[in-house]
């Protein structure tokens, strides 16, 4: 999918939240100059193509009495795809990224309880034959992440 001109700015707006409106994808294509159809319809097309992987509200697990965890995988390239579809699977795992490091997966684990980080990560180490490896946090810090399309 080759992203226009709208799509850049829909998804540079979208980093930045939904309206808190009765109808919010049709205040943003107000403010975008374009239809609730056409949003809609163009978040859907990014999703389908894997421009968008995850399109939702972010939740704080920890604030509602659940944790979090950055975990990190070393998978041969070969089977990184593989892997990765593997791990994306799961509904606890979110923020999947490929780094050029010895440890070439990184993603998040939220879970409803504390106790189940741990049976997640064994359970992905023995679905996919690699020791998922867990950092705690030990501090929070708030950054603002956003990604220029």
């Amino acid at each position: 999918m080759t992203l226009d001109r709208t799509d850049r700015i829909l998804i540079n707006r979208l980093q930045d939240g939904l309206p808190i409106v009765a109808e919010p994808f049709a205040a943003l294509a107000a403010e975008l100059g374009i239809s609730q159809d056409d949003v809609l319809a163009r978040i859907a097309a990014m999703r389908e193509s894997g421009v968008l992987t995850r399109f939702g509200p972010f939740y704080d697990a920890a604030a509602m009495g659940g944790a979090f965890c950055l975990c990190a995988m070393a998978v041969p390239d070969a089977e990184f795809e593989h892997v990765m579809t593997l791990v994306n699977a799961r509904p606890e795992v979110a923020h999947n990224y490929r780094r050029t490091h010895r440890l070439n997966m990184w993603f998040v684990l939220a879970t409803e309880r504390e106790e189940e980080i741990g049976q997640v990560a064994a359970s992905l180490t023995e679905e996919t034959g690699h020791k998922v490896l867990c950092f705690p946090k030990e501090a929070e810090f708030f950054v603002r992440f956003r990604v220029a399309a």
